[in-house]
């Protein structure tokens, strides 16, 4: 698989076009499991084929079993700068409940030990589990709030088909999952946070001032970026691309120097859904300016004109920004409702 994965990163290096690397992010799996000179060995590869910025954000997403205390103090010395790790939960019944292979013990150890290393952390929160209630979210909070983590990400807990959880609910054995409770702990995150100065700059992200996730920032702001792996997605601004997923497809493909990927030519209806979803979703908004730019006055005037309705509802609203003009938002009561409100507004 490493060697692939070398392969890849050779047979793509011009794809950018000499853009410069501001991110590397190990991620989508388990990267914590390589070893150090495995990560090292990567990161090298990328420096020495890609123009990569002076101060770039490197990322290793983690679960606590995986980081002990030997290997955070190693990973401390690679150029990797920012950990992300699943937490999900402190409390050892909801861990169980999400079949988490770690424990509440193992997430406290895990943060104690990395914040003597890393500055730069974030952790993953799960809200709206079943018979979690208020005061226990607010614990869960708290604890991170402790260990002074600068990044937080907050997701409601979603039910998958064909998934263990998905039997349980529908045998009765788990009550199903409550909308009205996760809109409980999604506002109780939102103010707890920002008495603590965090910046909910996308939905579901809660950073402090110089800790926003430069990666997945670029994500929403539209900019290109290269995926690497199985089942890695790529965006050039105007064609995605994706790996494939099987594992013995991916490496007989590298090894006989063949890309296993397909291609999407995004129509201009796609590229503006695209906008208007992550737009909302985050403190940027979607742009007046950039609509009519790119797209043209009458993508313009029909968002204008779908967005009325949540105007007047008052879960959209209209700000002006001193370098990008007019932008439109999500209001604090609109935000949880920001993809609903995103399907609303596409072009169709």
């Amino acid at each position: 698989m490493l060697t692939a994965i070398k392969r890849e990163l050779l047979l793509r290096k011009d794809e950018l076009n000499k853009e410069q690397i501001e991110t590397i992010y190990f991620g989508g799996g388990t990267p914590s499991l390589l070893t150090i000179d495995e990560l090292k060995m990567l990161i090298e590869i990328v420096y020495e084929n890609y123009e990569v910025v002076e101060d770039a954000e490197i990322t290793l997403e983690a679960n606590p079993d995986d980081l002990s205390a030997k290997k955070i103090k190693e990973l401390a010395k690679l150029p990797i700068n920012r950990l992300s790790i699943g937490i999900q939960s402190f409390f050892e019944d909801d861990l169980k409940f999400m079949n988490r292979a770690h424990t509440a013990e193992e997430s406290k150890k895990c943060l104690a030990e990395a914040t003597k290393y890393f500055d730069n952390i974030t952790i993953d929160l799960i809200y709206g589990v079943p018979n979690m209630s208020n005061k226990k979210w607010l614990a869960n909070l708290k604890l991170a709030f402790d260990f002074n983590i600068p990044h937080i990400s907050s997701y409601a807990l979603t039910v998958e088909e064909k998934t263990v959880l998905h039997k349980l609910i529908e045998k009765g054995k788990v009550p199903p999952i409550d909308e009205n409770l996760a809109l409980e702990h999604y506002n109780i995150l939102v103010e707890e946070t920002e008495k603590r100065g965090y910046i909910n700059y996308e939905i579901s992200n809660f950073g402090k001032l110089a800790y926003f996730s430069r990666h997945n920032t670029s994500y929403w702001l539209g900019y290109n970026y290269l995926g690497i792996g199985p089942s890695a997605h790529s965006f050039n601004g105007f064609e995605r691309s994706w790996n494939v997923s099987n594992n013995t497809k991916y490496i007989n493909a590298l090894l006989a120097d063949e890309l296993p990927s397909e291609k999407e030519q995004l129509s201009e209806k796609n590229r503006f859904n695209e906008y208007i979803m992550t737009g909302l979703r985050t403190i940027w908004g979607v742009s007046f300016q950039k609509i009519e730019k790119e797209f043209g006055a009458m993508y313009l005037e029909k968002l204008k004109k779908s967005a009325e309705r949540h105007i007047k509802a008052g879960l959209l609203e209209i700000e002006l920004r001193s370098f990008s003009g007019k932008v439109l938002v999500t209001t604090k009561k609109g935000k949880f409702l920001a993809d609903g409100i995103a399907s609303d507004l596409f072009m169709v």
